[in-house]
């Protein structure tokens, strides 16, 4: 089991796509699920992802296992046999691992099938941009399941090689990407005052926005929070232009969701001012949107039961997660968790160019799935 589970994940790891276009993995997977002849077999929209129903037409728990199926947009410069073959695309956060562990298991599912309720095994696309949970959810012919309990795995760099890492409460942090577009008016260089530059604007911003959560203003906030600066430009390379238009990205976090509305308003109002002062038009929008990623407290007792009855090495996270998943999407609408594989201490990190999935922990995944299922329906 566990090298047919390999060789699946290294065919994962050579043809990887990007986020929302995960149509030939979906296919791929789809073809494996339907030799196991599930009760229901259905594609997502535009057929990016796909998930299979067992049920034993008896009373009980809906139960959903998700596994997230798309690829990053970063070169693979290693010297894998099963490196990727899609230029600048790669699977650097081990979805590969974590979609064929889940099609593995779907095998031991089919000839051992649930004694009570319905098992929902999910291969979902786009978790990288925080889209494709929120699209799945919407999606009418998976909104008639209603799952009742949703359980995700994510391997875990930085952590013992085959240990469980569990979390109630917020495991992963909230995130989302803001866009800000000042726009004033061009002049000639020589006459800047006949323009409206918005260059001291964007100077306050790069300046003030990260302080929103630094020093006394940390006391606003309940726990964790950050703004990120990553992006910023503004006019042209012609030095005969003041320029009048300028755009700043940056990345906000937080640990609770209340944290993050409230982080986005006060940058919304330093915008408002800043560019209301200087007389700019401006526009706020925002991207990638994930919300607080939060373990309910009866999945994570199940999910400890689990490893202690398989003799995983059971460890706690001190504190969330400061990367997002959009498996949180799932957590508010039923009772889910979210817990780790650890991939060893020294493993590279998560989104780093030397990151490769370790199949070693693929067993220890396994034997968590398994524990679960027979908790909650046999």
């Amino acid at each position: 089991m566990t090298e047919d589970i390999k060789k699946l994940r290294h065919q994962l790891h050579q043809f990887p796509e990007l986020s929302g276009a995960e149509t030939e993995t979906t296919l791929y997977i789809s073809t494996l699920l339907a030799e196991l002849n599930p009760d229901l077999l259905q594609k997502g929209t535009d057929g990016k992802g796909v998930w299979a129903v067992f049920d034993s037409g008896k009373p009980g728990p809906v139960v959903l296992f998700r596994a997230d199926i798309d690829a990053l947009p970063i070169n693979e410069t290693s010297n894998l046999l099963y490196a990727s073959a899609n230029q600048g695309v790669s699977h650097k956060c081990g979805h590969d691992g974590h979609a064929a562990i889940l099609a593995g298991f779907a095998s031991e599912v089919a000839a051992n099938r649930p004694e009570r309720g319905k098992l929902i095994l999910l291969f979902q696309p786009a978790e990288e941009t925080g889209r494709g949970a929120k699209e799945i959810l919407e999606n009418p012919d998976f909104n008639l399941l209603k799952p009742d309990y949703c359980f995700a795995i994510h391997n875990l760099p930085g952590f013992p090689a085959s240990s469980a890492v569990v979390r109630a409460g917020t495991f992963a942090a909230a995130s989302c990407g803001m866009i800000i577009k000042l726009k004033g008016r061009t002049s000639h260089a020589s006459e800047p005052e006949k323009g409206q530059s918005p260059a001291s604007v964007m100077a306050h911003l790069m300046s003030g926005l990260p302080g929103l959560t630094r020093n006394g203003n940390a006391a606003k906030f309940s726990d964790f929070v950050m703004l990120t600066l990553i992006h910023a430009n503004m006019g042209k390379p012609s030095f005969g232009t003041s320029p009048g238009e300028a755009v700043l990205m940056a990345t906000l976090r937080a640990y609770l969701n209340e944290d993050m509305e409230y982080l986005c308003k006060l940058a919304e109002e330093m915008v408002s001012k800043a560019s209301q002062s200087a007389g700019l038009d401006f526009e706020i929008t925002y991207t990638e949107e994930f919300p607080a990623t939060i373990n309910h407290d009866e999945p994570v007792k199940w999910v400890t039961e689990a490893a202690n009855e398989t003799g995983t090495a059971l460890l706690s996270a001190v504190l969330p997660f400061r990367w997002s998943e959009d498996f949180a999407h799932f957590g508010l609408q039923s009772k889910a968790v979210l817990f780790g594989i650890g991939a060893g201490e020294n493993h590279p990190p998560l989104h780093h160019p030397d990151y490769d999935f370790p199949d070693h922990i693929i067993p220890a995944a396994l034997k968590m799935w398994g524990a679960v299922y027979r908790k909650l329906l046999k």
